[in-house]
């Protein structure tokens, strides 16, 4: 009777294990999940970031046309004595000067000399510029010259193209918008003052920002 030969075990049954090709296969797929989930997270982080950029430019700019925006508005028919005759307001097309009741270096109170000034011309880009003198010192009636006050100025923003001014004219019916106010000639504010430019991105951002004294004086 013959025996049947048994597997010891150094025997020859298979055994169980994953070959190099599927190694290699596993390794790459891997490398292929991994490369897929950076791209994804790098995208992701990217957006992110420009977002935040993005928000901080909007708060910043909105921060700025509050700024200007209660200069401005508070805008005062400053004379350089109660028997004068000149209002205090010279505007151009990139430069304006006048005295507004609105005060960042007095906590918003207060009368304050303003003048928002563009440091750019038509070739290239420019800073526009803000500066604030209290107490108010203007030269008087007779030309002699007044001792200047405190001074503060600040960068409203850097870059700034085709920077312009124009003025609401408070007389008529139609909407009719200056390219300078003077109030000398005119003795009186205008009804708003309206601010253009371009970024350095090319943006085009405008603010019209009304002169309440012009407006209540309007409604009397």
């Amino acid at each position: 009777m013959t025996k049947k030969a048994s597997f010891g075990a150094q025997g020859n049954r298979p055994q169980k294990g994953f070959t190099l090709i599927e190694v290699m296969l596993a390794m790459t797929i891997f490398a292929l999940m991994s490369t897929v989930l950076y791209g994804a997270f790098s995208l992701g982080h990217s957006a992110v970031e420009k977002s935040q950029r993005s928000f901080e430019k909007n708060q910043k700019l909105r921060a700025v046309d509050e700024l200007l925006g209660s200069y401005i508005r508070s805008a005062y028919p400053y004379r350089a004595s109660p028997q004068g005759a000149t209002i205090l307001f010279a505007g151009e097309q990139s430069d304006l000067t006048f005295v507004s009741s609105f005060s960042l270096a007095m906590g918003g109170r207060g009368m304050a000399k303003v003048r928002l000034s563009w440091e750019g011309d038509e070739k290239r880009a420019g800073v526009l510029r803000l500066e604030e003198e209290t107490p108010v010192r203007i030269p008087s009636e007779e030309g002699n010259e007044a001792h200047e006050g405190l001074s503060n100025g600040l960068v409203v923003r850097e870059g700034v193209k085709e920077f312009r001014i124009t003025y609401l004219d408070p007389q008529g019916d139609q909407e009719k918008w200056e390219e300078r106010w003077d109030a000398r000639e005119r003795n009186t504010l205008p009804r708003a003052v309206r601010l253009h430019y371009l970024t350095e991105e090319g943006r085009e951002v405008q603010w019209v920002f009304p002169v309440m004294m012009n407006l209540l004086a309007q409604r009397q």
